[in-house]
C-alpha cells in the first residue's frame, strides 16, 4: 500500500508544527525544511484547517500553528482523512462504492486476506498519535532548522549534534 503525496505532506506539516517551539509557522518554512513543493503544501494546510487540526491566520504577522488537541490525533485518522481510496483491488468498492466485478469472486480467498491487511494496517496506525511521533521534539527541530532554545542545563546528545569535518576541534 502506498499513501499519496498529500497524506505524506499532511503528516509531515502536522509533525512539523508539533516539534515547533512556540509561535507561527509559514507554508514556505515548511516546504523550505522539507524540500517539498509550496503550492502542493498550501492545499494541504488549507485542509488541515477546515478539518480543524492547523489554525492558521492571515496578515503581516500570521502563519499557521497546530490546533488545541491535534498532538492527540491518531495517525489513522490523518490518513483516513487524507486519501481517498482505500480499495487495494478493484473489487473492493472505491470511495463511491463502485466495484469491478471477478469472475472467481464467489470462491475468492484473496480479497479477505487484503481486506485483513487493510485493516490492520489502519489499525498500527491508529495505535500512535501525532505527539508520539514528535519526539524526541528537540531533536526533530534541529533537523528541520529550527531554532530551539535549550532550556538551563539540558544538553543536545552527541548523535544529534553536527560535526564539521574541516574544524579542528570536531571530535573532541
Amino acid at each position: 500500500m502506498r499513501l499519496t503525496d498529500y497524506t505524506d505532506y499532511s503528516l509531515r506539516t502536522l509533525l512539523y508544527l508539533a516539534v515547533r517551539p512556540d509561535g507561527f509557522a509559514t507554508v514556505q518554512e515548511i516546504s523550505d525544511a522539507y524540500g517539498i513543493s509550496k503550492n502542493h503544501l498550501m492545499k494541504v494546510v488549507r485542509r488541515l484547517g477546515e478539518l480543524g487540526w492547523v489554525e492558521t491566520v492571515r496578515g503581516r504577522n500570521g502563519g499557521l500553528r497546530l490546533a488545541a488537541g491535534s498532538v492527540a490525533l491518531s495517525i489513522g485518522e490523518v490518513v483516513r482523512a487524507t486519501e481517498s481510496d482505500f480499495a487495494l483491488v478493484g473489487c473492493f468498492p472505491d470511495e463511491h462504492g463502485a466495484r469491478r466485478g471477478c469472475v472467481i469472486e464467489s470462491q475468492c480467498r484473496l480479497r479477505h486476506v487484503l481486506d485483513a491487511a487493510r485493516r490492520a494496517f489502519l489499525a498500527e496506525l491508529d495505535r500512535h498519535t501525532l505527539g508520539d511521533l514528535a519526539q524526541p521534539a528537540d531533536v526533530l527541530a534541529e533537523l528541520l532548522g529550527m531554532a530551539r532554545p535549550l532550556r538551563p542545563g539540558a544538553r543536545v546528545p552527541a548523535a544529534s549534534r553536527s560535526v564539521d569535518p574541516a574544524d579542528p576541534a570536531a571530535g573532541c
